[in-house]
C-alpha cells in the first residue's frame, strides 16, 4: 500500500477513536488495526513510526508500539 494511503486510513481511525467517551484513544487504535489490518499493513505502519512518522496523528504514533 502507498504510505500516504496507509497514512491516511491509520489516521481516519484515530479521528474516529478520540471522539469516543473515555480517553484511551492509542489502545483503541492499536486493537483496531490488530483485528482488521493484515499483518504487513501493521508491520509497514510500524516501520513508518520507526522512520519518523511524518503525517501520522499521535494517537497513531502511541498506538504502533502496542502491535507487537
Amino acid at each position: 500500500m502507498s504510505p500516504d494511503k496507509m497514512v491516511h486510513m491509520a489516521n481516519q481511525i484515530a479521528a474516529f477513536f478520540k471522539t469516543q467517551p473515555g480517553g484511551k484513544a492509542a489502545e483503541r487504535v492499536a486493537a483496531h488495526l490488530r483485528d482488521f489490518w493484515e499483518p504487513r499493513m501493521r508491520e509497514q505502519l510500524r516501520r513508518h513510526v520507526e522512520q519518523g512518522g511524518r503525517g501520522l496523528d499521535q494517537a497513531v504514533i502511541e498506538a504502533a508500539p502496542l502491535l507487537r
